[in-house]
């Protein structure tokens, strides 16, 4: 079983930046792909950014493209989000996820999760 804690949400104004860290019991942590989603309130949970084993293989949904960026450090068993540019269109609980290399998918598929940070962009 994976542990996933997240930790860097906080209250920021529009236009700042935070960066999430997500630190993974695994050992063998490059065999996992990880990835952030986030979940408004009032709405459906919705994928963030994933990154592949190396990290070399980076994707992300739309409405982030180009502000955030999704990295790992296997040696240190954390990945971690940069957001800058925020917008309070940000503000969600962000959760870390996991899922073994071979299962197959990009935004779906994870079985281990966090328990989730708050970010919240004032305007």
């Amino acid at each position: 079983q994976v542990q996933l804690v997240e930790s860097g949400g906080g209250l920021v104004q529009a236009g700042g930046s935070l960066r999430l860290s997500c630190v993974a019991s695994e050992r063998t942590f490059s065999d996992y792909r990880v990835a952030w989603f986030r979940q408004a309130l009032g709405k459906e949970r919705e994928f963030v950014a994933a990154a592949s084993w190396r990290g070399v293989a980076l994707s992300y949904t739309d409405s982030v493209k180009g502000r955030f960026t999704i990295s790992r450090d296997n040696a240190k068993n954390t990945v971690y989000l940069q957001m800058n540019s925020l917008k309070p269109e940000d503000t969600a609980t962000y959760y870390c996820a996991a899922k073994p290399n071979f299962v197959v998918g990009v935004r779906d598929g994870y079985n281990y999760w966090g328990q989730g940070t708050q970010v919240t962009v004032s305007s």
